[in-house]
């Protein structure tokens, strides 16, 4: 009497019965495999970030001339690379998440390859900005003596940029089978043999911007020689396979879906850039800037919690997608979102309470100071809203709807945040308060956007979407167990 009567039959075909899993242990047990996830891909973004922050601080104990030269190139250049690059990367959460779903373990490997294809060519693409790093600079108005030293900087990012390209990817493949913990060793390695050898480089033996930027690209590419050694000598057995021919089939497809990743990213990530562009050009720049610059350094630091459960829910999604259970999907975003907005609401509250004392962490301006205390109620409301929007375009990475969530995101930040911030900070004298309304006003309408698409999707039918790709993408390996034998789904 006590047997279980309804039965199940999972992506792989296997039949099963339904046990009915107490709500606590279903929580307990998605919580477990989402911070798997969040907490090593929060440190890990932590860490890049912390390694230019490292490489500044030393760079402006050379000169003030070095230290401009070094953040515009940072700012503008290589977060122009990284939009890209990290957009483009994003693909492999979908396609690795959901063939890991559906156990079609050895696609991964070649889902890698055929990553490092594409990213490995965007990045020789993009060499013409950072080899004509100084002439770029000097056109756009900058000093001779900063573009000249923004030229030899640049030139050294160039090896920045290609660790990028192994770094994303790998962190990708990793991710998607949980194995990312690995990361977060690697990246505390990196940040501490960068303060060892920056202090050796530039404060020892004095051999200025050639021992920081040196410094910094060994800082980069250290994780990428463990990560690569991991993948290759018996760390991903499953899904690493040695290098493969299949990695040339398929490309144009997986290429759209990484270029609608890279469009998606982009978007958000030379938005702020833009806002400071335009706060530049307002009446009291300086201070517009200085206050700005604050607000969003505060705001990328929480980014990183946010870029982490991100990763999270598309991660999350994207294998119980390519496993076949859209319940457990729907669970899933349920589960990050609420543990994320959670401590946005936290850190929302922080900031509303303790706005007239953080700013002085940044500066000793009293002018600055008053104008960032003035605009934290705002920088509240984003970091609440940051706790939500990365979550639902993880969601929408992990079922493979970029394309979507890229015009969202072009439509909300460039056909309404920054027309709305640029109006109300000229038009209406709001200054740098009315730029960063905008802003807001662009997040908050992509947010809603997010969660209508969110509520409003099929997420039955998105399992059969992953099931077709997975199944179309997929060439057969004779070592590999024929997992679509079923055609039905839970």
């Amino acid at each position: 009497m006590n047997q279980k009567l309804l039965r199940e039959v999972d992506a792989a075909g296997e039949i099963s019965v339904v046990d009915q899993v107490p709500l606590k242990d279903k929580v307990w047990s998605e919580m477990k495999k989402m911070w798997v996830v969040a907490v090593p891909a929060i440190f890990t973004r932590a860490s890049a970030f912390g390694i230019l922050v490292i490489t500044q601080a030393f760079v402006g104990h050379i000169g003030s001339t070095v230290l401009a030269a070094y953040s515009f190139i940072c700012t503008v250049f290589l977060q122009f690379a990284v939009g890209i690059l990290l957009g483009m990367a994003t693909a492999l959460q979908t396609l690795c998440g959901q063939a890991y779903g559906a156990r079609k373990y050895y696609m991964l490997g070649v889902y890698l390859q055929r990553s490092w294809i594409f990213m490995f060519l965007a990045s020789i693409i993009l060499l013409p900005i950072f080899i004509f790093a100084t002439q770029i600079l000097e056109v756009l108005g900058q000093d001779e003596a900063v573009a000249k030293v923004g030229g030899e900087v640049a030139h050294w990012i160039i090896g920045a940029m290609f660790a990028l390209v192994i770094s994303y990817s790998s962190q990708m493949y990793l991710q998607s089978q949980s194995k990312n913990m690995l990361i977060t060793y690697f990246a505390a390695v990196a940040i501490l043999v960068h303060v060892l050898l920056s202090w050796l480089l530039t404060v020892k033996y004095n051999f200025g911007v050639p021992g920081a930027m040196l410094s910094t690209v060994l800082a980069f590419w250290i994780p990428n020689i463990g990560q690569l050694m991991f993948i290759m000598c018996g760390g991903c057995r499953e899904t690493w396979k040695g290098f493969s021919s299949l990695a040339f089939q398929d490309l144009w497809d997986v290429m759209k879906l990484s270029l609608s990743s890279g469009v998606m990213l982009c978007a958000e990530v030379w938005y702020n850039a833009v806002l400071l562009l335009i706060a530049g050009y307002l009446k009291n720049a300086e201070v517009s800037i200085d206050a700005l610059s604050i607000c969003l350094s505060i705001n990328g630091w929480e980014m990183m919690i946010a870029i982490g459960f991100m990763s999270a829910a598309s991660v999350r999604v994207s294998n119980e997608l390519g496993r076949g259970s859209a319940k457990a999907a729907k669970f899933s975003i349920v589960i990050t979102g609420l543990t994320s907005f959670t401590i946005g609401f936290v850190l929302f509250l922080f900031f509303l309470i303790f706005r007239g004392r953080v700013a002085y962490i940044f500066t000793e301006n009293e002018e600055v100071a008053l104008a960032f205390a003035n605009m934290s109620p705002f920088l509240a409301v984003s970091v609440l809203l940051n706790s939500i929007q990365p979550v639902l375009s993880g969601v929408a990475i992990g079922a493979g709807l970029q394309s979507i969530v890229a015009y969202v995101n072009l439509a909300a930040y460039y056909l309404v945040g920054i027309p709305v911030g640029a109006a109300l900070g000229f038009v209406f004298d709001m200054e740098v308060k009315g730029v960063w309304i905008g802003m807001l006003f662009g997040t908050f309408v992509q947010t809603v956007v997010l969660i209508i698409m969110t509520y409003k999707t099929d997420w039955d039918e998105q399992v059969i979407i992953a099931r077709n790709r997975v199944n179309r993408w997929t060439v057969k390996d004779s070592n590999e167990p024929d997992y679509t034998t079923k055609d039905v789904y839970p």
